[in-house]
This record gives C-alpha cells, structure tokens and sequence, in this order.
C-alpha cells in the first residue's frame, strides 16, 4: 500500500525531486539487502531462523506509523530506511528456512511459489490503496495509517503460526566440525566457485534493474492520475504472480541459465518500451513486460543460489548474494534518479536497457546448468 504511493508522495505531497527519490530508493533497499549478510550468518550459527525472521517483521511494522507522521522527505527517509532494514533483517533467515523445508528436487516450485504469493499481496495494498485514495480524496495519511493493521498482522503471523524443523547438530557428527561461520576468506571459498557465479550474474542483472518507484514515476510523465498511480504496481505484479510458480516448476526440469537469460531480454524490451512510451497504453505494455522479467527471474536466483551454497552456510550464502546485490542496487536507483533529473526520463530507460544488454554476456559466462 504504501510503496505503490510513495513515489507520488514524495514528489507531488512534499516536493521532492526525482533524484532525492531515487537516493531513498537506493539507500532504503541497498540497506535491506546488505542487513541480509549478517541476518543469514546469525541463523546460521543459532541454528534457528524463525524467530530472526520474526524480528524482522516487528522492526518492518513499527516503521509504518512513521510514513503518515511524515511532514518532510528526511522522516519518510527514516521511515523507509527502518522498513527496509526490517526486510533485511527478516529475508535470508526466511528464504534459508524455505530450502531447510523443501527438498532439492522441487526447490524451484517453492521458491517460485513463495514469490506468487508474496506478489499477491503486492497486488491486493495497491488496490486496496487506489480504492481508499478515490473515497478519500488523495489523502496519502490516511491510506498510510490503514497500512499500519496488515504490518502487525504480518508479525502475529510469522510469531504465532510458523513452525521451525529441527536441523541437525553439526555436532552429532564425531568425524565433522561445524564451519566456523565468520567473513573471512576461508568462509568465501567454502561458498563455492557455483556460488560465486550466480551472485555475479545477479548482481550484473540487479545493476539494469532500478527502484519500481521509477515506473509510478513514468506514470505520471505519462498523465496518469494520482488516484490510478497504485495500478502500475498491479499490473506488474499480477503478470509476476501468475509466472512466477510456473516458472519455478519450470526450473526444476530445464536449464535455469535458459529462463534467467529469457528474463534478461524480457528487461531489455521493457526498458525500451518504457523510453519510447507515447501515451498510457504503450507504458501498460512495458509495465506488463518488467513484471515478466520478475516472474522469469527473482524466485529463479533464489533457488539457484539455494542448490548452490552448502546447507551449512546457507544463511550466509543468502546474506552474501544479497549483500552484493544490495551495492548494485544503490548504484543503479541513484544513477536513474540521476539521469531522470538531469536528463530525461526515457534517458533512465534506455540505461537499463543497455545495463541488462551488458548482464546478457556476463551471466552466459558466469553461471552453469
């Protein structure tokens, strides 16, 4: 609910530019992903992840009140940060849990159905948010405020009705010592080189794949009402929902490299699309095309990075790719701010376009079926 508002909040509600969006984007979601390196090795030497997870969807549901307080860009900086960090703290342990629970041979179905869901939810707080903004009267407070009820209800969830498995000691092996879970060389190298290549080809595709604030944002260059603005982020998601499982289920039989690179030429087009766009209709059809690209791709890397690590380091393994991808997230939301302001906006496009051009080749190179 909120994040499909935000972008117009900052811009039309505060005054903010462009280039300050794309700073809070940047920072906000970098944060979240590097918070991930520590969040994942901690479980991963507790041996539990639930109740890490838990705290992460706290911290994420005690940021929300601070959105509707917000009288100027720097609280909702604040805010977004602490959301953000919350996500950090809750994403390893959680998607480490998901592969503890499911085995190897149907990994990318559930990895895939994790993302189904989860855009499902992506799908119903902009509408849900759209609805009240048209009985409201634009109000952004008291959408924001309403927001606050399924935050909570998030952490009830996870805190009330998640079950942990029991894994293993690594002690009851006599003949095995537990890896010594610490950010040295020696834990990198255990990661393995298979690792290392899909954290590569994730971060190299994560550089052409800035903030969704930027497609609200083209929205409304395109004449799109404040009210309709929540509807770009529908659109995206129900095209990322309805591909995502299947697209998992795929995985699990044919070469990932195969749909990882569909994916990449699904972000190529739809940045084009984006930067030609005349009117509303040919930016419905990039919007459709980047939730395409999400569907082939983010719950494919998870389950690529999951039958990659060792199930020891797992948290870690998770925490790192995202670590990784956190830097090139931040470099690729302030270079699109950047050029929307300095620029244009189809200039923002038309580097993403050449961005996912670029990941094309590396991810050819650095991963294998």
């Amino acid at each position: 609910m909120i994040h499909s508002l935000l972008p117009l909040y900052l811009t039309v509600g505060l005054g903010a530019s462009a280039l300050v969006v794309g700073i809070i984007e940047g920072v906000a979601e970098a944060s979240a992903l590097v918070v991930k390196i520590f969040s994942g090795a901690l479980s991963d030497r507790l041996r539990r992840r639930k109740w890490i997870t838990a705290a992460g969807y706290g911290m994420a549901a005690l940021s929300k009140p601070l959105f509707a307080l917000a009288t100027g860009p720097w609280l909702v900086f604040t805010a977004r940060f602490l959301d953000r960090i919350g996500k950090g703290i809750r994403g390893a342990p959680r998607d480490a849990l998901i592969a503890d629970l499911t085995p190897k041979e149907i990994r990318g179905a559930a990895f895939g159905l994790r993302q189904s869901l989860d855009t499902i939810g992506a799908i119903a707080g902009p509408l849900l948010a759209m609805a009240l903004m048209l009985a409201w009267s634009d109000d952004f407070r008291k959408v924001f405020w309403v927001a606050v009820i399924p935050a909570a209800l998030s952490f009830l969830l996870i805190a009330f009705a998640v079950k942990e498995p029991e894994r293993p000691s690594p002690q009851s092996s006599p003949k095995e010592e537990p890896p010594k879970l610490r950010f040295n060389r020696a834990t990198m190298r255990a990661l393995g080189g298979a690792f290392w290549g899909v954290t590569i080809a994730g971060a190299a595709f994560t550089l052409a794949r800035f903030s969704e604030a930027f497609l609200i944002l083209r929205g409304q260059n395109l004449h799109l009402e404040v009210a309709l603005a929540p509807l770009v982020l529908v659109g995206m998601n129900v095209v990322y929902a309805a591909t995502a499982y299947p697209v998992g289920r795929l995985a699990d039989r044919i070469s990932p490299r195969i749909l990882l690179v569909a994916g990449i030429a699904c972000l190529v087009v739809a940045n084009i699309v984006l930067a030609l766009a005349p009117g509303l209709v040919a930016f419905g059809v990039g919007v459709a095309l980047w939730g395409l690209h999400m569907g082939l791709t983010q719950g494919l890397l998870s389950a690529m990075v999951a039958n990659a690590s060792p199930p020891d380091l797992r948290g870690t393994a998770f925490g790192m790719f995202n670590l990784v991808s956190g830097i090139a997230l931040l470099v690729s939301s302030a270079l699109a701010g950047a050029l929307w302001h300095y620029v244009s906006p189809a200039a923002t496009f038309w580097a993403g376009a050449l961005l996912a051009a670029a990941s094309f080749a590396l991810t050819r190179f650095s991963t294998r079926d």
